[in-house]
């Protein structure tokens, strides 16, 4: 699509924050939407990685004031915490423009057809599938507005040609010759003999990476239709929340679209995703394989199990989070909060009215919480008889990773309720009676 096609696209009565780096991209971006629309600021981000940072500042506080353009400056600490330096420098600079979004603000970034070419090579080099092939979205949601790449459809000669013939500056950014970067490497070295040989390549690029984003959207609705049909209605508040999925119902699918419900899932959870071959490990440990209390698929902080008719998708921070060898002590006025171990947290939930469900009693002293040492005893309300902490957590279908950090309620030394599961006889509170209902929330 031709530059002034595609600037044209834009409606004029939105708010555009172009993102400005100094460079011929933005800058020639900056201009066309200058030009054509009213609500228009620019933001560059000032990361302090090249001895000539200073000066692309100064660059773009120049084409701003030429553009009459107000122009915000934002200085950010790249940290690379293991990543590579490219990967960390995004990073940073797309958390500054999530800060500096408005609501309802539309960030513009010049990305271009070529960059979207790259993209794909990149992407093919680690093995992606059907998403990251659908390449850079042309739209996104970002912070509390939108991030727009109107310039998609438009090739780097294209901007150079509208660069010269307005007569536009720009800076030249000397780590883009560094060849150690893969993206340069491909730019300088692979994207000049690939457009000799086919020199309509952005175009038809361009086109499979579209098809691959449609293509994306059908599964994903697919997945999601899936998604409703495989969670199960339970009282368990990690099914109720959507951390569960029917094991019977995955294993119901073939691999292909239970890999696909597993990517979705994950997404929708804000968890990493799995490559193909621990998709694999998944099914031959948890899906397909013997019912195991001890088998789990683990990766970044996050693991997978299966139990009973469920497979659980899990923090890894409050199951691995040591646990205090002495008892914290709970002080109550009105409802009450405690933070556990790794996060969960307890809460005490102030009624004085009563109602259906137990409630602990209120007045109980020396409230303190602790955890199994083995051999404990008690008697739900309502239970004929008392018996092991162990039989009764079996009783109650609480997974077995979490048997070990129940909190348990005492008063003084005697045990007067395990976490939200039940209160013991003769601590619960009488109906009219005032009392706590319990809520443990460890995910």
């Amino acid at each position: 699509m031709p530059l002034k096609q595609s600037i044209q696209t834009l409606p004029e009565d939105r708010r555009y924050c172009v993102a400005l780096s100094g460079g011929l991209d933005s800058s020639v971006l900056l201009h066309a939407v200058a030009r054509r629309c009213s609500e228009v600021r620019a933001v560059h981000v000032h990361h302090g990685l090249s001895p000539n940072a200073d000066q692309w500042q100064r660059h773009c506080e120049t084409l701003c004031e030429q553009l009459g353009v107000p122009l915000d400056v934002v200085t950010v600490d790249v940290r690379k915490d293991g990543k590579g330096l490219e990967d960390a420098a995004r990073e940073a600079r797309y958390q500054a423009f999530i800060q500096q979004l408005q609501p309802d603000e539309i960030l513009l970034t010049a990305h271009h057809g070529d960059d979207q070419v790259e993209t794909l090579l990149m992407r093919l080099g680690r093995g992606s599938g059907v998403r990251g092939l659908a390449g850079m979205a042309a739209r996104r949601p970002l912070g509390a507005g939108e991030l727009w790449r109107p310039l998609l459809g438009v090739s780097r000669s294209e901007l150079e040609d509208y660069a010269r013939s307005h007569r536009l500056s720009w800076i030249e950014d000397e780590s883009n010759d560094d060849l150690q970067f893969d993206r340069n490497f491909l730019r300088h070295r692979v994207m000049p003999t690939l457009r000799e040989r086919w020199p309509h390549l952005v175009d038809s690029w361009g086109q499979s990476a579209a098809l691959c984003a449609e293509s994306e959207v059908l599964l994903e609705e697919y997945a999601r239709e899936d998604l409703a049909r495989l969670t199960p209605e339970s009282a368990d508040p990690h099914a109720a929340a959507g951390w569960v999925l029917s094991l019977p119902g995955l294993q119901g699918l073939s691999p292909a679209r239970r890999h696909q419900v597993l990517r979705v899932w994950f997404r929708e959870r804000g968890v990493p995703g799995l490559n193909r071959d621990r998709l694999a490990e998944v099914d031959r440990q948890l899906i397909d394989g013997r019912e195991d209390a001890g088998a789990c698929v683990a990766w970044e902080g996050w693991a997978l199990r299966r139990f009973r008719q469920g497979l659980y998708l899990l923090n890894g921070t409050p199951l691995e989070a040591p646990l205090p060898s002495q008892p914290i002590p709970v002080e109550l006025s009105g409802s009450g909060r405690v933070v556990l171990p790794g996060g969960a947290v307890l809460v005490f939930e102030r009624d004085d009215f009563g109602g259906n469900g137990s409630r602990l009693a209120a007045g109980l002293t020396e409230l303190s919480i602790r955890w199994r040492q083995g051999g404990e005893r008690c008697q739900p309300e309502g239970r004929a008889h008392s018996q092991t902490l162990k039989k009764l957590l079996q009783e109650y279908a609480l997974a077995p990773w979490w048997r070990a950090r129940l909190p348990l309620i005492y008063s003084g030394e005697t045990l007067v309720a395990a976490g939200d599961l039940w209160v013991c006889k003769g601590f619960s509170a009488a109906p009219g009676q005032p009392g706590y209902r319990l809520r443990w929330y460890n995910f």
